[in-house]
């Protein structure tokens, strides 16, 4: 990668004796309009305004060591250090090409630490950094994010695993709203959170660069005050839980994390939107990540994934008990060399169950034969792998099956954030680039960065995907989750939802069927979503046979990019409705969604479009997807956009969406 150069950066360093050094220090974003008001001592804390409105009151920050020292406002503070960024770099495998870094930054020195703040127009960041010449060992870190005023929270509540393990979870809650007042007492969140204030403005919480550290909660504090919580150091973790496949903590040690000399803590990002549209396209997360090593990741190739968990194996009209076995893998990748499909995944089943060993194969399958097979029609094959298994072996799983030809892991059934299993993450990242292997965390926390330093890890899970459908009792409200997390849970990075349903169900008629999954809303909702949903491995989740018997939607899906070079976020509010534009190749395609409700939107079609004539191509909500939700009209009009404002009208039905392709002619 050749790393761009930042066009302006200025460094100026301010030192004070201890005796005449000033305790305050302001901090403004490049735009002027976020304001950070810092105090370096008796307490190091910080407060937040955007336009001159106070969004966080004084919040404290300190880290407690093991060893009874702290990194705090009691230690000696030495001098402060300014600078500013204005810049761009090459990202790899992402929602553009190029990433804008504009940023203001501000380090308090002190004898054995650094804080580290940045303001950037979408918001503002901080992290410790030890300057101590040894390991070391965090106790504890105080990571406070204190509201000026009552604000309402859209929490994700950590939906405990096990009675034992209070931080054994899956990171896949629904959104519970309320004040943030009216937290639930004793109650964790997992990150991101987003919050709403009297005025509209909205506030997400999360990190970046979690690398080598646990990654951090939410808990309340009172009123309208939150506080980071970290899952403590494993001390015995036994193989247990699903099938043997997970590591279940029995017991911990009384700190959070051992870190190497010089250590950099993670980033903990307080991001501002004016507007909820703004959090539609944020890269602060990818930003504040260190950046990848300066090799060839060309190797490196996203793209689409013919699915076979979700649909059951149910593929009919063969002459073969379809099921896990080597005639039924055939059978998907000839799908999907003849789709331009480039992957077909083995999930689970394909290792003999309850061994948590990937060298034992079930003797339906002969593997070498169908990686065989599938690399003689250009069609890559991906191994879910559980975590227990995968972490007894890494190098040896990895070169293993890079030597027969598979192109990577999708890995599962984590369910942790503590120190060590973000290390496993890490862990396996440089593995499999090593072995140009790429990684599809499933049963996973949120990103946090990771998809910048190693290209190869292409998705996280984390979120409450397609896969709830199988099972899900009618109450659950997929449709509402789906226009909130493109605002939350991807504000933080990729997710596998695995969309691709052509069973589509209203409000009223839909119910969970495990072998036979239908989605919630429309045809045309399942075909935006490859639009709106970040996920460079992107699923077409439903059985070859299915998408066969719908080839207009079948060539939308595997046709469509997953990787793009340019973003915009046109509309949408956090639950309601989201519109985003993405290009790729000189084409833009569009995905809207919205809620239960219909909907009519103008698209302002010159936010994305130069001047010019347009070939449209354009899948709507037919005329009666309120009632049979998987009616769909597919049509091409051409259009002429000017250099002034142009817009486009849509609308969608009750659980509605809408796609298009625009080319210009």
């Amino acid at each position: 990668m050749k790393r761009f150069i930042a066009l302006a950066t200025v460094l100026l360093t301010v030192a004070f004796s201890a005796a005449a050094a000033p305790r305050s220090f302001q901090l403004s974003s490049p735009d002027g309009q976020l304001s950070l008001d810092v105090q370096a001592a008796p307490q190091i804390s910080y407060q937040l305004s955007f336009k001159g409105t106070p969004v966080m009151a004084p919040s404290t920050l300190s880290v407690q060591l093991a060893d009874g020292t702290a990194y705090d406002g009691a230690v000696r503070f030495e001098k402060a250090l300014r600078r500013s960024v204005d810049g761009s770099f090459a990202a790899h495998v992402y929602k553009r090409a190029e990433v804008k870094e504009k940023y203001n930054e501000l380090t308090l020195r002190y004898k054995t630490f650094d804080v580290v703040f940045r303001a950037y127009d979408a918001g503002i960041a901080w992290r410790f950094v030890s300057r101590s010449k040894k390991d070391f060992i965090v106790r504890d870190e105080q990571a406070e994010f204190r509201f000026a005023e009552d604000v309402e929270a859209t929490v994700p509540y950590v939906k405990q695993d096990s009675p034992r393990d209070p931080f054994l979870n899956s990171f896949e809650a629904y959104y519970d709203i309320h004040p943030l007042s009216a937290w639930k007492q004793g109650e964790k969140a997992f990150l991101p959170v987003s919050f709403k204030m009297a005025n509209g403005w909205r506030v997400n919480i999360t990190e970046s660069d979690l690398l080598d550290y646990p990654g951090m909660y939410l808990k309340h504090l009172g009123g309208a005050a939150l506080g980071g919580l970290f899952a403590p150091y494993p001390k015995l973790i036994e193989q247990d839980g699903y099938n043997k496949l997970q590591g279940i903590v029995r017991t911990t040690e009384d700190y959070i994390a051992k870190q190497p000399a010089g250590a950099s803590l993670p980033w903990r990002i307080v991001a501002v939107a004016q507007k909820d549209s703004q959090l539609l396209d944020s890269d602060l997360v990818y930003e504040l990540s260190r950046p990848a090593a300066d090799v060839d990741w060309s190797w490196v190739k996203p793209g689409k994934v013919a699915w076979d968990w979700w649909n059951d194996w149910n593929i009919h009209g063969v002459d073969f008990r379809a099921g896990i076995n080597t005639q039924t893998y055939k059978y998907y990748i000839d799908f999907a060399a003849a789709n331009g499909i480039e992957y077909v995944i083995l999930d689970e089943g394909w290792a003999v169950n309850l061994q948590a060993d990937l060298y034992q194969i079930i003797p339906e399958i002969d593997l070498p034969e169908i990686v065989r097979y599938a690399n003689s029609k250009g069609v890559g094959i991906i191994l879910w792998a559980g975590y227990y298994a995968m972490d007894r072996d890494v190098e040896g799983i990895c070169k293993h099956f890079s030597e027969m030809g598979v192109k990577g892991f999708k890995i599962d059934f984590m369910n942790r954030d503590d120190q060590l299993m973000v290390d496993f993450y890490t862990r396996v990242a440089e593995t499999a680039a090593r072995y140009h292997l790429l990684v599809d965390f499933h049963g996973a926390f949120k990103p946090s960065g990771l998809q910048r330093p190693y290209p190869n890890v292409i998705n996280h899970e984390g979120v409450a995907g397609l896969e709830q459908m199988k099972w899900a009792q009618a109450t659950v409200d997929q449709v509402t989750y789906d226009v909130q997390i493109p605002f939350i849970r991807m504000f933080a990075g990729p997710l596998d939802y695995t969309q691709g349903a052509m069973r589509n169900a209203t409000r009223r008629n839909y119910r969970p069927v495990n072998s036979e999954p239908m989605s919630q809303g429309t045809r045309c909702r399942q075909l935006a979503e490859y639009v709106i949903f970040e996920a460079p491995l992107t699923m077409l989740c439903d059985a070859p046979t299915s998408y066969l018997a719908e080839p207009v939607c079948l060539k939308w899906m595997a046709s469509i990019p997953t990787v793009w070079d340019q973003t915009v976020a046109l509309d949408g509010a956090i639950g309601d409705y989201a519109a985003i534009a993405r290009s790729k190749g000189g084409a833009w395609y569009v995905g809207a969604m919205t809620d239960w409700d219909a909907r009519d939107l103008e698209l302002d079609l010159s936010a994305f479009l130069p001047a010019g004539s347009y070939q449209v191509e354009i899948f709507r909500d037919g005329p009666n997807a309120d009632r049979t939700a998987r009616d769909f009209v597919h049509e091409f009009k051409t259009i002429s956009v000017s250099a002034a404002s142009h817009t486009m009208s849509i609308h969608m039905a009750p659980g509605g969406g809408w796609t298009a392709r625009f080319t210009k002619l």
